[in-house]
């Protein structure tokens, strides 16, 4: 045996070229069978919706003018939003009657909520519960889509949630589903509607459901929260406001439009590299918001309604009233920021019972100042996310201010001053459960919703809302009281309150520029919820009491008590 090898290892060593081209022959062999292995495992009759996406494919064959996009649903998971040639805007009023006049065409308005439908398996005109609602099954043309905002194809996966979930993250008013695997957002429907049983396509990612068929899409109507940007194309509307008083140093650019439409107003904007489109009539203005057009004065939509000369469906406002529209151009004006130029003397907190809008504080706070924020802890996905602040030691004295959720007297008496940001506690409870078990800007799953972890959760997280508050207005040293849905109700004056407390010399002009950038990168979207209540009568008895011992405390040391919608009903 030892003579045999002998001769092998002479061979070889005489013959290098062969022995590497034997081990090229079996790496060339081995890989391809793994190859095959791996088509025959997709395409084989064990395979989960192997003879379902054969039809399909078949199907999507005949279209092909969408070959090129959809073929091997390479791009299956990622949103385009591109500009089209037939991008509509309008602000909700010129959409009402429109709407009117479909549902007179609509057969029997049947609604449909999606979360109920992905959990349960429920029909998909069974609920109406204000969050999303079936409107009907509508004609599709691969050259003049029915809807035409972002589009998102997944053939493997899409559930009617998931494509409801990701327009209304993006602030859309519709979502549509077709060939049972691909979505399309917008803000109107511009096609005809056609039978219901022409959607008859199952949704790749729940059996259960229907996603539209051939060329037809199922369509839902979006009912996002109050909060939720209304977008038209790629813009977002601002709304009706009077003209100012010196149009010429409020807008400063302007120009006359021939047949004009919100598209060419935005695009001329964009191209100005301005954040506002101003439409007054045939004139189109270009700006940033500043003290002289704030957009803190809305007026009755009713008053801009004037229909623009290249588009019928479209307001442009006149020359009293201006319809105002927010491009996608971004205000530079707030977005420098440094850590501080020499060390702090002092440190200031920003104190938050989790779950309460910390993180959503530091990005204002860090646009209206220009200084970085830092933290008591280590975030690694909020430094990625462009918090600098949270590398630093937070006694480094390099931040604006420290995010801490600590609440014994030792932590809190480490601080000079602090701010002390307070939200409703079912709200922060149920934010900080959804991040906990979901991270920054994902949700708990319905098995934790319904487990032994809410109820774990509440019964120790509960008592320490109240506590944290207590024990800040207690040890603190300098406390500054900031209500989370004040912030979101008034930001200007509730973000100036709280640039002043830092000792720093308040910029209008880059407040304003915070108000147009307000959301940051962790906003969780307005549409999903839960369908139930998660909280019981014991637990809202709990609660309840504990916000009656807040407001107590606050009132004891002569502040404004909680805000109404906190107190018990």
């Amino acid at each position: 045996m030892a003579k045999t090898l002998l001769k092998i290892q002479r061979y070889f060593r005489r013959k290098p070229v062969r022995f590497f081209s034997l081990i090229l022959l079996y790496l060339t062999a081995g890989s391809l069978v793994f190859l095959h292995s791996g088509f025959v495992g997709n395409s084989g009759p064990g395979s989960r919706g192997g003879s379902r996406d054969a039809v399909v494919a078949s199907e999507m064959g005949s279209r092909t003018s969408m070959s090129d996009t959809r073929g091997l649903g390479i791009m299956s998971r990622v949103f385009k939003e591109t500009r089209r040639s037939g991008r509509r805007y309008g602000p909700p009023w010129m959409k009402k009657a429109r709407q009117e006049g479909r549902e007179t065409v609509r057969r029997g308005g049947d609604y449909t909520n999606n979360w109920n439908r992905a959990l349960k398996g429920r029909s998909a005109k069974d609920v109406d519960d204000g969050r999303a609602k079936y409107i009907g099954c509508y004609i599709d043309d691969t050259q003049k889509r029915a809807l035409r905002g972002v589009s998102f194809f997944d053939y493997k996966k899409m559930t009617v949630f998931r494509c409801q979930d990701n327009c209304a993250e993006r602030g859309y008013m519709y979502a549509g589903l077709e060939f049972g695997a691909e979505c399309y957002c917008g803000h109107k429907i511009q096609a005809p509607n056609a039978s219901d049983s022409e959607c008859n396509m199952e949704c790749k990612g729940e059996k259960s459901n229907l996603c539209g068929g051939a060329n037809r899409l199922s369509i839902y109507r979006l009912e996002l929260s109050q909060e939720s940007a209304r977008r038209y194309g790629s813009a977002i509307f601002k709304g009706c406001f009077h003209r100012p008083d010196n149009v010429t140093l409020a807008l400063p650019f302007s120009a006359l439009i021939q047949n004009m439409s919100v598209e060419k107003c935005v695009d001329m904007c964009t191209e100005k590299e301005k954040t506002l489109a101003v439409l007054a009539g045939d004139r189109c203005y270009c700006a940033f918001p500043t003290s002289r057009f704030s957009l803190h004065e809305l007026e009755d939509e009713g008053m801009c309604v004037h229909r623009c000369h290249g588009e019928e469906f479209e307001s442009c406002g006149n020359n009293e009233y201006f319809v105002v529209y927010q491009t996608q151009v971004q205000d530079n004006r707030c977005m420098d920021r440094h850590f501080l130029p020499t060390r702090a003397k002092q440190l200031v907190a920003l104190a938050s019972f989790p779950g309460a809008g910390n993180t959503w504080a530091r990005h204002l706070i860090e646009l209206a100042t220009g200084f970085y924020t830092g933290s008591y802890y280590f975030d690694g996905s909020l430094y990625n996310k462009g918090f600098k602040g949270e590398r630093d030691h937070w006694r480094s004295g390099r931040t604006i201010c420290i995010k801490t959720h600590e609440s014994g007297r030792k932590e809190i008496e480490s601080f000079d001053s602090s701010i002390l940001m307070i939200r409703n506690p079912y709200k922060a409870l149920m934010a900080e459960f959804n991040r906990k078990y979901g991270g920054h800007i994902g949700f708990a799953s319905q098995a934790h919703w319904k487990g032994k972890e809410w109820p774990e959760f509440v019964k120790n997280y509960a008592p320490w809302w109240a506590s944290h508050t207590l024990d800040w207005l207690n040890y603190g040293k300098i406390v500054h009281v900031v209500h989370f849905e004040n912030v979101k109700r008034d930001l200007f004056s509730q973000l100036k309150g709280m640039v002043q407390f830092l000792g720093l010399k308040v910029s209008e002009d880059r407040l304003l520029c915070v108000e147009g950038q307000k959301d940051g990168n962790f906003k969780r979207s307005g549409l999903r919820k839960l369908e139930y209540d998660p909280y019981t009568p014991e637990m809202r008895a709990n609660i309840n009491e504990l916000i009656r011992t807040v407001d107590a405390a606050l009132r004891k040391r002569n502040m404004s008590g909680v805000p109404e919608e906190y107190m018990p009903r």
